[in-house]
């Protein structure tokens, strides 16, 4: 499988935030500090609590402590990395061979939290930092500013991440950048992009028995989406919804969300689904990995055959599944 570095290195990546006693939200850590275990969370999470984890990920991860994220990862854990859909298996083993150079004055801004339920919650923010990451003998500068997000599921007295995800936040109006070089991969064709290294491929997933139901009903939400229905995207979408789209920009809750799904920000005249795998977090709760791609452009720009790797968080009520959140990462 081939993974492109400029996805994998943005994965699990966190910006230092405060905790009750420490520095402001936007000051590092110290760049040695050992990754310490997760730590447990009260009953009813706060931003500052979860960000305080995210803190503990990016010391264990600049670190490439694969053990840390043995702890800290649910066992139905799922990311994206340059289009592969990792499980906490294939994650582990990924940040095991990361090695990181991070420079001071990281910030973290724009903290965003949705509450699922009681047992699950999203956290998103955006960051801003400089440094590099090796993997695979090869260094790449670490992408900026990016949006991430992490889903938080309960264990006993602990928060575990069951996903996380990164954009680059770009402008949707400007053109996309064109990179200049070319490097073959394993099977001797040109990655997409200057650096892609090589990675095990990751076990197929076994299809849970939710992912029927979750595939129908995101295809509902994307037919409501493309055709602008805010009636039928409010009677699809749980109360409190976010949303993270391909440019990295955020919607923190159901207004934002439904205000850009009915503008004429996308235009688009149909669209695919394919490859979805369902995850049952809770009886619930469950989580949906997609591939999409549509006929019709947003943003102005044309994006028409473009891979939409999409993340979706469904709740379910006793009507059947609603639509919560959704983190939609380009290819």
């Amino acid at each position: 499988m081939i993974l492109d570095l400029r996805h994998v290195l943005r994965m699990l990546t966190a910006a230092v935030v405060s905790t009750a006693c420490a520095a402001p939200a936007d000051n590092a850590p110290a760049k040695n500090a050992n990754a310490k275990a997760a730590t447990p969370v009260a009953a009813a999470p706060t931003a500052d609590a979860l960000l305080a984890l995210d803190r503990q990920a990016n010391e264990a991860y600049i670190n490439g402590d694969g053990k840390f994220f043995e702890r800290l990862l649910s066992d139905k854990f799922v990311m994206r990395a340059g289009g592969a859909r990792l499980s906490k298996t294939d994650a582990v083993k990924m940040i095991s061979g990361v090695r990181c150079e991070v420079r001071e004055g990281w910030s973290m801004t724009e903290p965003q939290m949705l509450q699922i339920d009681n047992d699950t919650h999203v956290l998103s923010y955006k960051t801003i930092r400089e440094g590099s990451c090796t993997a695979d003998g090869r260094t790449e500068d670490l992408p900026s500013p990016v949006r991430a997000a992490t889903v938080w599921v309960r264990s006993g007295e602990e928060w575990q991440a069951v996903f996380h995800g990164e954009n680059l936040i770009v402008d949707p109006t400007a053109p996309p950048a064109t990179d200049t070089k070319e490097v073959p991969t394993k099977d001797g064709k040109a990655a997409a992009h200057a650096y892609a290294p090589v990675a095990p491929a990751p076990a197929n997933p076994t299809a849970d028995p939710s992912t029927g139901a979750l595939m129908a009903a995101e295809r509902s939400i994307w037919e409501a989406w493309r055709t602008h229905d805010a009636g039928k995207i409010d009677a699809l979408t749980a109360e409190n919804i976010a949303f993270v789209n391909i440019f990295g920009t955020s919607f923190a809750d159901k207004a934002a969300t439904m205000k850009d799904w009915t503008s004429a920000a996308c235009d688009v005249e149909s669209f695919t689904l394919t490859n979805g795998v369902g995850i049952s977090v809770s009886p619930t709760v469950g989580i949906l990995t997609l591939e999409g791609s549509v006929d019709g452009a947003c943003g102005g720009q044309d994006i028409s055959g473009q891979t939409i790797y999409g993340t979706s968080v469904y709740v379910k009520d006793a009507v059947g599944w609603k639509w919560a959140f959704g983190f939609n990462s380009p290819s």
